[in-house]
């Protein structure tokens, strides 16, 4: 990883750090980039089983593109579509990395940043941080996979309040629209955050990567119809694996299970 882009992996949890606190951790087109490539590498990395972002300081996880990149990158049609393309690879990655993801959210997460956090499986916020998509301000809209996610976490009425307002909202009224999954004092977020990362960490990887597929498969078809081979199997695969085997076991002899993933 580059300097504005930090990578660091403890134990079984990797951190994904935007690091550019000078600018409210604004994330550039060359960083979109780098995060795609950093979640195909954690994919691929048996000995991470969760990966936590967040943004460097507390004053904000990212408050979106760097605005400051808008004559360079999208200051036209055929630019911006190049830059969607950076944009939605590293959200899309984000959302089928077949690993835990949890956001460590301080401060402000709007725009692209908080469209960033709804490919992500968990929330938590700390009381000061702040929520919003307000690109109405700038006259661009939200693309097609970031609408989806808002919808599909939020639904129809909440997105809309938030677009068409460009509200910036508060880590409570977050959490009671579903934005957010916890709402922690910011002095105790980071403990919060990773104790559950390692919570995760000590259950079995493969269901977890099943339950995220399965849950996809869920809200791009709820009426499970003309499900693939594939699909189908998929609920049933766990039970030829090694960590079913040892997850069984070790309940009938009462004592913490040693999931390997496989």
């Amino acid at each position: 990883m580059t300097d504005a882009l930090l990578l660091h992996i403890d134990g079984a949890i990797a951190t994904l750090t935007f690091n550019r606190p000078e600018r409210r951790n604004a994330i550039t087109f060359d960083m979109w980039h780098q995060l795609q490539r950093a979640f195909v590498d954690l994919q691929a990395n048996p000995q991470v089983r969760a990966i936590v972002l967040r943004g460097a300081g507390q004053e904000a996880f990212a408050a979106g593109a760097d605005i400051s990149e808008f004559a360079t990158h999208r200051n036209n049609a055929a630019k911006a579509a190049l830059y969607n393309a950076a944009f939605d690879a590293a959200m899309d990655q984000a959302e089928a990395v077949g690993k835990p993801t949890l956001c460590l959210i301080m401060g402000a997460c709007v725009g692209g940043g908080c469209e960033l956090s709804t490919a992500c499986d968990i929330r938590i916020a700390a009381d000061n941080a702040r929520f919003g998509v307000p690109i109405a301000r700038l006259g661009l809209p939200v693309g097609y996979h970031e609408m989806r996610r808002l919808v599909r976490l939020i639904g129809h009425a909440k997105t809309m309040e938030l677009l068409l307002t460009a509200d910036i909202i508060s880590a409570q009224e977050a959490l009671t629209i579903g934005l957010v999954n916890h709402v922690v004092p910011l002095a105790e977020v980071e403990a919060f955050t990773y104790a559950m990362a390692r919570k995760i960490t000590d259950l079995a990887p493969v269901v977890h990567r099943v339950h995220k597929a399965i849950v996809q498969t869920v809200q791009d078809n709820p009426g499970l119809v003309g499900l693939t081979p594939a699909q189908q199997a998929l609920a049933l695969s766990p039970f030829d694996t090694d960590d079913f085997q040892e997850g069984w076991r070790a309940f009938l002899d009462k004592r913490p299970p040693q999931f390997q993933g496989r």
